[in-house]
């Protein structure tokens, strides 16, 4: 395995070495024009002041300070919400003209692409222009697909028993609470706040505090829209108060979403609590639990959760061997010079058929030993850049940890590499027993645990083994198997001879520990929507 040594020269090429480094000029950071909370329209501080870093997970350094949202500017932030609902215009608009506005803001993203990418690759250590390309290119992608479905949200008619007709009515809900992750932050911020544009809802997101620069971009952009014809900027997009943006803690800012009297639903989509200092292994799933016991609490809000997975990748005997070693390392470490194995639905359980299992194995080790880890703003050559932050580094390195006392084999990797930032080599083990904590708990880094099966029964049994079920992948030739194995596995998604392919007409969610509710999809749309039916009577009944 190609580890760059980031504490030497790698990390901070200078112009000379573009010609040396692929002909790629080194990364530029952006310029970092929004910090602070953005409420009803307007940036301001929080009330208390206070403030809190985002850093660099290359360096680890300081990229900028931001604005700390609190219970107090939840409150604010939720009253902006509930008025622009209550009494603005968006709930009122037609689905038509809220769809044109919503295909103005995705013309702005795109526009805004090179900045866009820079920030959150500056912020989430990926690499500028896979993320342009996948990051940006899916949000403008939700949008463009929600604004064309803006004016398709229809009710039904019923003909009732006895002397009676009915409709339904799909109303928007009210104030959507959105909670989003940091591993694709600008991707999250999308999928989530396009559904709840489409229905007509207001919001208050909370972006992760790890990376919050992308949300506040744009919720400046989301303000603006423009004429094609002349290229002027107008101050009239997406009406004030409809999208609110408070960074801050989960405990604080994400706690006073949760049990907030005034939201009238709660979506949570995120990842491990990496904010500690120490060494954690309390997943999203517990977060999950509490947002929950908040809605019961407080107005019996809705709740659409996202909670992470262990997704199986099973692998029969049958796969073309070469493609079936490629798709397990892009499923497991899913990277592209971006992601780090940082996804809910890493396939980081991988059953392999015993027959073929020694040459896997094999193939395997070999390929890994081109991968490279280093800095992925400036080096092309790079398929793997640095965790998030300091303590899911620490935490990741915990489960490596674990892996190695329980007793599997480390083939490849375990170790962290570099002297300064947040680098992890890819780390594959061997040899894994169900009943180990790397084979059960969702690590969320570059780890894959390697096991073996017999018969498609047992593979099927093994991968509904987990208390997880987001996703899952089957590799064979054999249609029948194919077959039986999509149907058995509990998954919210399943894909055959291929891996992570979505798109914004693809469902996405799980179930068990997994959560429930559809990201993504016209499934979307219901968590935004309320129905009503109406009844009236029919002529020549006694109420007429």
């Amino acid at each position: 395995m190609a580890s760059e040594r980031n504490g030497g020269g790698n990390m901070d090429l200078p112009a000379a070495a573009a010609e040396e480094n692929g002909g790629v000029p080194p990364f530029e950071a952006p310029e970092i024009r929004f910090t602070k909370l953005f409420i009803n329209g307007c940036f301001v501080d929080a009330v208390s002041g206070r403030t809190f870093e985002t850093r660099d997970p290359r360096t680890g350094d300081v990229i900028a300070t931001v604005a700390e949202g609190d219970k107090e500017d939840v409150d604010l932030a939720v009253k902006a919400a509930r008025d622009a609902f209550d009494h603005g215009e968006w709930p009122r608009m037609s689905g038509s003209d809220r769809g044109r506005i919503m295909t103005r803001f995705a013309d702005l993203v795109e526009r805004h692409a090179d900045e866009l990418a820079a920030l959150e690759s500056l912020d989430a250590g990926k690499h500028p222009a896979v993320t342009k390309a996948v990051d940006i290119g899916n949000a403008a992608g939700s949008l463009r697909y929600f604004a064309g479905a803006a004016d398709k949200i229809h009710g039904e008619t019923l003909k009732m028993q006895a002397q009676f007709q009915a409709y339904t009515l799909r109303e928007p809900l009210g104030v959507a609470g959105l909670i989003i992750p940091w591993n694709f932050p600008t991707t999250m911020f999308a999928i989530k706040v396009a559904p709840a544009l489409a229905a007509g809802c207001t919001m208050v997101l909370k972006p992760a505090e790890q990376t919050p620069l992308s949300a506040l971009y744009l919720a400046n952009l989301a303000k603006q829209h423009y004429s094609e014809g002349f290229e002027l900027f107008l101050q009239a997009g997406i009406p004030d108060g409809v999208i609110n943006v408070v960074p801050g803690f989960g405990p604080t800012a994400g706690a006073a979403i949760a049990s907030h009297m005034n939201v009238d639903m709660v979506f949570y989509r995120t990842k491990i609590n990496s904010r500690p200092s120490r060494v954690s292994f309390t997943g999203s799933t517990e977060v999950g639990r509490l947002i929950m016991e908040a809605s019961a609490r407080s107005n019996l809000k809705p709740v659409a959760l996202e909670l992470g997975g262990k997704s199986p990748l099973i692998i029969f005997d049958d796969a073309d061997l070469d493609m079936a070693v490629e798709l397990a390392v892009s499923a497991t470490f899913f990277n592209k010079m971006s992601w780090q194995g940082e996804a809910c639905v890493a396939a980081s359980r991988v059953y392999v058929q015993e027959s073929i299992y020694d040459q896997f194995e094999k193939k395997l080790a070999e390929r890994m030993q081109s991968w490279v880890v280093g800095d992925p703003l400036n080096d092309p050559r790079v398929n793997q850049g640095p965790q998030v932050d300091k303590a899911q580094y620490e935490r990741v390195l915990g489960y490596i940890d674990h892996g190695k006392r329980e007793g599997a084999t480390l083939l490849t990797g375990g170790k962290p590499c570099g002297q300064k930032g947040y680098y992890i080599e890819p780390t594959v083990f061997s040899n894994v027993k169900e009943d180990m904590i790397i084979a059960k708990e969702e690590i969320f880094g570059p780890v894959m645990c390697l096991m073996k099966f017999k018969t498609v029964e047992e593979a099927i049994g093994l991968a509904n083994g987990s208390r997880y079920g987001l996703g899952a992948g089957v590799v064979t030739r054999d249609l029948d198997v194919a077959n039986q194995v999509v149907r058995s596995v509990r998954a919210g998604l399943v894909w055959v001879n291929c891996y992570f392919a979505v798109s914004s007409d693809c469902p996405f969610g799980g179930r068990g520990m997994s959560g429930f509710g559809k990201d993504e999809g016209m499934h979307a749309l219901d968590k935004y929507l309320a129905v009503k039916c109406v009844v009236t009577p029919l002529r020549g009944s006694p109420w007429m």
